[in-house]
């Protein structure tokens, strides 16, 4: 989840698509430059141990004007784990 969150701050299209699940990967991200990115919370975790194949992430991600919170969807694929999909909460 980190990682992602820093790889939006970026503008790291490939690194956001090669870290989406196959089956719910975008052809391609309409990032936008102008949006500042000023932090991120966890504030849960469920799953996405060693032992587990899927597993959960709740955050907050906050920029210049709002933020995301969302419930995050993620599952093992080939050992590493890819983001699958979320809803949003609030």
């Amino acid at each position: 989840m980190r990682s992602r969150y820093t790889a939006f701050v970026r503008l790291d299209e490939p690194y956001l698509l090669r870290t989406w699940h196959p089956a719910t990967r975008p052809a391609r991200l309409d990032l936008d430059p102008g949006t500042r990115w000023t932090g991120l919370e966890v504030l849960a975790t469920g799953d996405g141990t060693a032992f587990h194949s899927a597993g959960t992430v709740t955050f907050r991600a906050s920029y210049r004007g709002g933020a995301i919170h969302e419930l995050s969807r993620f599952a093992r694929v080939e050992g590493a784990w890819v983001y699958v999909d979320g809803d949003f909460l609030d």
